[in-house]
């Protein structure tokens, strides 16, 4: 059976309803943020979108964040309009922000993390209604402002949030400058040019040990080629001992 079209008056009575989000709406949601970031900015995408799905669903279990989700019933189904995530503190990926900043100013901010909505339901008041929501919490849990994070380049969102009464904190603005770096490996160093002892074909110095083996073995062939000390007594050639006397007639 073909579902008859909607009138526009019941279009018209179509609501918007905001509920917490449950761990069964974690993959619906992050194939809805998908969906709506696919057509901004390549450059705001990255910037404001550097967490994985896997980081999406840790923030499931953390204390402190609220995720809320803004759906058009119409029967039976349920279709996501919007999706806002806010947190009481700043988180880790939040680590621009500083706590003194507010703190000298005297504000106790309720950090908007994501603010997203359908690109079928933009203009229509979705986003909107987000914001009051979030506004009607962080007066509720007893905070002064609502904080968020927006690309320069985005200029559609800067000119939602200013028409809404948000203004430019000067902690929120992002300087850079280009510095010159060196790389990490060390350039290419000249080889050191061998000793003479090491050029290839030239003898190799004896050891210590081997030097002083071959000096031993010189001192033993000396004492070994030396006359008898009787023999030098004796006198080369004569073989009869001499007789007394003889010595001191000749001298």
């Amino acid at each position: 059976m073909t579902k008859p079209a909607s009138s526009p008056a019941a279009e018209d009575e179509r609501l918007i309803h905001v509920r917490r989000i449950h761990r069964r709406d974690l993959n619906r949601v992050w194939e809805f943020l998908k969906k709506v970031f696919r057509d901004v900015n390549r450059e705001t995408v990255e910037y404001q979108r550097p967490r994985s799905k896997k980081r999406f669903l840790e923030v499931y279990e953390e204390e402190g964040v609220e995720q809320l989700l803004f759906e058009v019933r119409e029967g039976s189904a349920q279709e996501i309009a919007g999706y806002a995530e806010c947190a009481f503190e700043i988180t880790g990926t939040d680590n621009w922000m500083n706590e003194r900043y507010f703190a000298k100013h005297d504000m106790r901010p309720l950090f908007v993390e994501e603010l997203a909505v359908h690109p079928d339901y933009q203009g229509r008041g979705v986003g909107a209604f987000m914001l009051e929501q979030l506004e009607h919490l962080a007066r509720i849990r007893g905070c002064t402002h609502l904080v968020l994070e927006v690309a320069e380049n985005n200029i559609g969102a800067l000119k939602f949030y200013r028409k809404r009464s948000f203004y430019r904190l000067d902690a929120a603005i992002f300087m850079a400058k280009k510095v010159a770096v060196d790389s990490e490996l060390l350039p290419p160093r000249a080889l050191k040019r061998p000793r003479p002892q090491d050029e290839p074909g030239a003898p190799a110095k004896p050891k210590r040990a081997a030097r002083r083996s071959s000096k031993a073995r010189g001192a033993e062939r000396k004492v070994t080629s030396a006359p008898p000390p009787l023999a030098a007594a004796l006198g080369a050639g004569s073989g009869a001992p001499a007789k007394p006397g003889e010595e001191g007639e000749e001298s």
